[in-house]
């Protein structure tokens, strides 16, 4: 993705840090894009795109190092993910 292309998405992006004790999206402690793009590329990281799988397909911007999940099956994939890495949930 080329870095113009990149930019523009984390500007338009919604981003929350995933956190054991957040109980809906509003609650959930946000991060300006300026801090994301300081974190992109860190071995500490797992930015994961929640886009519902047809969003996905069809949308040409992803991050690069992003991964998809799928956000209905929460309850399955969350007890998967590093406890010691910061997790980054984003849709666009």
């Amino acid at each position: 993705m080329k870095r113009a292309v990149l930019l523009a998405v984390l500007g338009v992006i919604t981003v929350f840090v995933a956190c054991t004790n957040v109980q809906s999206a509003k609650d959930a402690p946000r991060i300006s894009k300026e801090e994301l793009r300081a974190k992109l590329g860190s071995p500490d990281l797992v930015l994961i795109d929640v886009r519902t799988r047809k969003d996905w397909d069809m949308s040409s911007d992803k991050i690069t190092g992003a991964i998809r999940m799928d956000p209905e099956a929460l309850d399955d994939w969350a007890g998967t993910l590093a406890k010691e890495k910061e997790i980054i949930l984003y849709c666009a």
